[in-house]
Protein backbone atom coordinates (compact mmCIF):
# COMPACT_ATOMS: atom_id res chain seq x y z
CA UNK A 1 0.00 0.00 0.00
CA UNK A 2 1.49 3.46 -0.64
CA UNK A 3 2.81 5.70 1.97
CA UNK A 4 3.10 9.33 -0.02
CA UNK A 5 0.79 11.43 -2.12
CA UNK A 6 0.81 11.12 -5.41
CA UNK A 7 1.91 13.90 -7.93
CA UNK A 8 -0.58 15.45 -10.37
CA UNK A 9 0.54 13.33 -12.91
CA UNK A 10 0.74 9.85 -10.83
CA UNK A 11 -3.16 10.77 -10.51
CA UNK A 12 -4.04 11.64 -13.55
CA UNK A 13 -2.15 8.38 -15.19
CA UNK A 14 -3.68 5.77 -12.76
CA UNK A 15 -6.78 7.74 -13.31
CA UNK A 16 -7.01 7.11 -16.71
CA UNK A 17 -5.36 3.65 -16.83
CA UNK A 18 -8.53 2.56 -14.56
CA UNK A 19 -11.09 4.69 -17.05
CA UNK A 20 -10.10 2.94 -20.11
CA UNK A 21 -9.92 -0.38 -18.83
CA UNK A 22 -13.51 -0.17 -18.61
CA UNK A 23 -14.24 2.51 -21.85
CA UNK A 24 -12.36 0.92 -24.48
CA UNK A 25 -11.76 -2.39 -23.41
CA UNK A 26 -10.23 -3.76 -26.35
CA UNK A 27 -7.06 -1.18 -26.31
CA UNK A 28 -6.56 -2.02 -22.96
CA UNK A 29 -3.75 -2.33 -21.24
CA UNK A 30 -2.32 0.97 -22.45
CA UNK A 31 0.87 1.73 -24.79
CA UNK A 32 2.23 4.76 -23.35
CA UNK A 33 1.24 6.94 -26.51
CA UNK A 34 -2.60 5.25 -25.90
CA UNK A 35 -1.84 6.71 -21.93
CA UNK A 36 -0.41 9.91 -23.07
CA UNK A 37 -3.60 10.81 -25.36
CA UNK A 38 -6.00 9.99 -22.39
CA UNK A 39 -4.02 11.70 -19.98
CA UNK A 40 -3.98 14.69 -22.56
CA UNK A 41 -7.92 14.27 -23.59
CA UNK A 42 -9.87 17.62 -23.86
CA UNK A 43 -13.07 16.46 -22.83
CA UNK A 44 -14.44 14.67 -19.42
CA UNK A 45 -10.98 16.53 -17.66
CA UNK A 46 -10.56 18.89 -14.70
CA UNK A 47 -8.05 20.44 -15.10
CA UNK A 48 -7.00 19.69 -18.73
CA UNK A 49 -3.19 18.60 -18.64
CA UNK A 50 -0.86 18.57 -21.64
CA UNK A 51 1.67 15.77 -20.55
CA UNK A 52 4.61 14.43 -22.85
CA UNK A 53 5.24 10.95 -23.06
CA UNK A 54 8.98 10.85 -20.65
CA UNK A 55 6.24 12.90 -18.41
CA UNK A 56 3.31 9.50 -18.49
CA UNK A 57 6.80 8.08 -18.30
CA UNK A 58 7.81 9.26 -15.13
CA UNK A 59 4.59 8.96 -13.72
CA UNK A 60 4.84 5.42 -14.53
CA UNK A 61 8.02 4.61 -12.57
CA UNK A 62 6.74 6.35 -9.38
CA UNK A 63 3.37 4.41 -9.38
CA UNK A 64 5.17 1.41 -10.31
CA UNK A 65 7.18 1.79 -6.94
CA UNK A 66 3.92 1.16 -4.86
CA UNK A 67 3.12 -1.27 -7.15
CA UNK A 68 -0.03 0.63 -8.45
CA UNK A 69 0.81 -0.17 -12.27
CA UNK A 70 2.22 -3.29 -14.08
CA UNK A 71 4.18 -3.70 -17.51
CA UNK A 72 2.84 -6.02 -19.87
CA UNK A 73 5.02 -7.51 -22.55
CA UNK A 74 2.65 -7.33 -25.79
CA UNK A 75 3.81 -8.46 -29.16
CA UNK A 76 5.64 -5.58 -30.26
CA UNK A 77 4.76 -2.36 -27.99
CA UNK A 78 5.23 -2.47 -24.10
CA UNK A 79 1.88 -1.52 -22.17
CA UNK A 80 0.72 -0.59 -18.72
CA UNK A 81 -2.13 -2.10 -16.82
CA UNK A 82 -3.69 -0.36 -13.22
CA UNK A 83 -3.49 -2.51 -9.94
CA UNK A 84 -5.38 0.52 -7.72
CA UNK A 85 -7.82 -1.14 -5.89
CA UNK A 86 -4.62 -3.40 -3.63
CA UNK A 87 -1.98 -0.63 -4.22
CA UNK A 88 -4.86 1.87 -2.84
CA UNK A 89 -5.89 -0.60 0.43
CA UNK A 90 -9.62 -0.28 -1.22
CA UNK A 91 -12.58 -1.71 -3.05
CA UNK A 92 -13.35 -0.98 -6.86
CA UNK A 93 -16.35 0.43 -6.12
CA UNK A 94 -14.21 3.83 -4.40
CA UNK A 95 -11.79 3.12 -7.18
CA UNK A 96 -14.39 4.16 -9.53
CA UNK A 97 -15.43 7.22 -7.31
CA UNK A 98 -11.84 8.60 -6.93
CA UNK A 99 -11.22 7.80 -10.96
CA UNK A 100 -13.65 10.46 -11.25
CA UNK A 101 -12.94 12.59 -8.89
CA UNK A 102 -9.00 12.30 -9.85
CA UNK A 103 -10.09 13.07 -14.00
CA UNK A 104 -13.28 15.98 -13.48
CA UNK A 105 -12.48 17.82 -10.39
CA UNK A 106 -14.99 18.15 -7.41
CA UNK A 107 -18.38 16.84 -7.77
CA UNK A 108 -21.15 16.21 -5.82
CA UNK A 109 -22.50 12.67 -5.07
CA UNK A 110 -25.02 12.65 -7.74
CA UNK A 111 -22.81 13.98 -9.82
CA UNK A 112 -20.21 10.82 -9.07
CA UNK A 113 -22.79 8.14 -9.51
CA UNK A 114 -23.51 9.71 -13.31
CA UNK A 115 -20.28 9.83 -14.38
CA UNK A 116 -19.21 6.51 -12.46
CA UNK A 117 -22.02 4.66 -14.44
CA UNK A 118 -19.21 3.19 -16.97
CA UNK A 119 -17.00 1.70 -14.39
CA UNK A 120 -19.50 1.01 -11.46
CA UNK A 121 -23.25 1.44 -11.78
CA UNK A 122 -24.30 2.34 -7.95
CA UNK A 123 -28.04 1.82 -7.07
CA UNK A 124 -28.65 5.45 -6.05
CA UNK A 125 -26.80 8.57 -4.38
CA UNK A 126 -26.92 7.69 -1.15
CA UNK A 127 -24.63 4.08 -2.22
CA UNK A 128 -22.22 6.70 -3.39
CA UNK A 129 -22.10 8.55 -0.24
CA UNK A 130 -21.52 5.55 2.05
CA UNK A 131 -18.32 5.04 -0.09
CA UNK A 132 -17.13 8.28 0.42
CA UNK A 133 -17.85 9.00 4.06
CA UNK A 134 -15.78 4.92 4.35
CA UNK A 135 -12.96 7.25 2.58
CA UNK A 136 -13.24 10.20 4.27
CA UNK A 137 -12.83 8.28 7.83
CA UNK A 138 -10.16 5.86 7.15
CA UNK A 139 -6.56 6.29 7.63
CA UNK A 140 -5.46 7.62 5.42
CA UNK A 141 -8.22 9.95 4.00
CA UNK A 142 -8.79 9.53 0.55
CA UNK A 143 -11.77 12.39 -0.04
CA UNK A 144 -13.04 15.16 1.77
CA UNK A 145 -15.91 17.01 1.61
CA UNK A 146 -15.81 20.60 0.90
CA UNK A 147 -17.87 23.02 2.51
CA UNK A 148 -20.73 24.73 0.37
CA UNK A 149 -19.97 27.61 -1.64
CA UNK A 150 -22.22 30.06 -2.02
CA UNK A 151 -24.86 29.32 -4.46
CA UNK A 152 -24.73 25.26 -4.07
CA UNK A 153 -27.47 23.51 -3.21
CA UNK A 154 -25.09 20.26 -2.32
CA UNK A 155 -21.49 20.01 -0.68
CA UNK A 156 -18.99 18.49 -3.25
CA UNK A 157 -15.99 15.97 -2.86
CA UNK A 158 -12.70 16.31 -3.41
CA UNK A 159 -9.88 13.43 -3.38
CA UNK A 160 -7.00 13.35 -1.36
CA UNK A 161 -4.48 11.43 -3.26
CA UNK A 162 -2.26 14.29 -4.19
CA UNK A 163 -2.74 15.76 -0.17
CA UNK A 164 -4.44 18.11 1.75
CA UNK A 165 -3.04 21.11 -0.69
CA UNK A 166 -4.97 20.02 -4.12
CA UNK A 167 -7.90 19.74 -1.99
CA UNK A 168 -7.52 23.31 -1.06
CA UNK A 169 -6.98 24.22 -4.58
CA UNK A 170 -10.53 22.80 -5.54
CA UNK A 171 -12.54 24.28 -2.73
CA UNK A 172 -11.07 27.72 -3.69
CA UNK A 173 -12.51 27.79 -7.40
CA UNK A 174 -15.22 29.84 -8.62
CA UNK A 175 -18.85 29.14 -7.54
CA UNK A 176 -19.47 28.49 -11.27
CA UNK A 177 -17.69 25.65 -11.01
CA UNK A 178 -20.76 23.61 -10.31
CA UNK A 179 -22.99 25.49 -13.02
CA UNK A 180 -20.89 24.27 -15.63
CA UNK A 181 -20.33 21.04 -14.20
CA UNK A 182 -24.15 20.83 -14.58
CA UNK A 183 -23.94 21.35 -17.85
CA UNK A 184 -21.64 19.32 -18.66
CA UNK A 185 -24.16 16.79 -17.04
CA UNK A 186 -27.04 17.65 -19.19
CA UNK A 187 -25.06 17.66 -21.93
CA UNK A 188 -24.18 14.02 -21.58
CA UNK A 189 -27.75 13.11 -20.64
CA UNK A 190 -28.68 14.79 -24.21
CA UNK A 191 -25.93 12.75 -25.81
CA UNK A 192 -27.13 9.72 -24.29
CA UNK A 193 -30.74 10.22 -25.51
CA UNK A 194 -29.63 11.06 -28.96
CA UNK A 195 -27.91 8.04 -29.40
CA UNK A 196 -30.65 5.95 -27.84
CA UNK A 197 -33.19 7.88 -29.95
CA UNK A 198 -30.97 7.01 -33.01
CA UNK A 199 -30.18 2.90 -32.00
CA UNK A 200 -34.55 2.62 -31.83
CA UNK A 201 -34.85 4.79 -35.31
CA UNK A 202 -32.39 2.12 -36.81
CA UNK A 203 -33.93 -0.72 -35.11
CA UNK A 204 -37.50 0.46 -36.57
CA UNK A 205 -36.09 0.78 -40.08
CA UNK A 206 -34.48 -2.87 -39.57
CA UNK A 207 -38.17 -4.06 -38.58
CA UNK A 208 -40.10 -2.48 -41.36
CA UNK A 209 -37.65 -3.82 -43.96
CA UNK A 210 -38.27 -7.41 -42.42
CA UNK A 211 -42.23 -6.78 -42.45
CA UNK A 212 -42.06 -6.00 -45.95
CA UNK A 213 -39.82 -8.91 -47.05
CA UNK A 214 -42.05 -11.13 -45.30
CA UNK A 215 -45.09 -9.83 -46.76
CA UNK A 216 -43.63 -10.26 -50.09
CA UNK A 217 -42.38 -13.52 -49.78
CA UNK A 218 -46.53 -14.24 -48.26
CA UNK A 219 -47.96 -12.34 -51.29
CA UNK A 220 -49.21 -9.83 -49.11
CA UNK A 221 -49.50 -6.32 -49.07
CA UNK A 222 -47.86 -4.16 -46.50
CA UNK A 223 -49.15 -0.89 -45.67
CA UNK A 224 -46.37 0.76 -43.22
CA UNK A 225 -47.81 4.11 -43.28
Amino acid sequence: MNTRHLTAEEARVLAVLVEKQFTVPDSYPLSLNALTLGCNQKTARDPVMQLSESDVLQAINGLKTMSMVNEVSGNRVVRFAQNAASGLGVPSQSVAVLTMLTLRGAQTSAELRLHTERLHRFIDVSSVEGFLEEMAERTPNRVIKLPKAPGEREARWAHLLCGEAHASAQAAQPAHHSASTSSRIQEDELNAMKAQQASMAAELVSLRALVLRMATELGMSADLD
